[in-house]
């Protein structure tokens, strides 16, 4: 599973990548966690405000930092 963090490190984007960590940590998936920080690699995923959660491609949510029981059932 690929898991990509879209923002340009901003301490929301820090934080929905510290929690999607969690959250794949804690229901034992294989992942790979990108951080995407280039403003053009954001906006071809159509994405115009961050911090965004990409898995496999698939933009899951946009603009909001959810608690990481709330990223597990994204992550599922």
């Amino acid at each position: 599973m690929k898991i990509q963090i879209l923002g340009t490190g901003c301490p929301k984007c820090k934080n929905l990548a510290e929690a999607a960590e969690t959250a794949a940590e804690e229901l034992g998936l294989d992942y790979e966690l990108e951080k995407v920080t280039d403003i053009n690699q954001i906006i071809s995923f159509g994405v115009m405000m961050t911090p965004a959660l990409v898995v496999d491609g698939d933009v899951k949510l946009v603009g909001k930092v959810p608690a990481v029981e709330e990223l597990k059932k994204t992550l599922k």
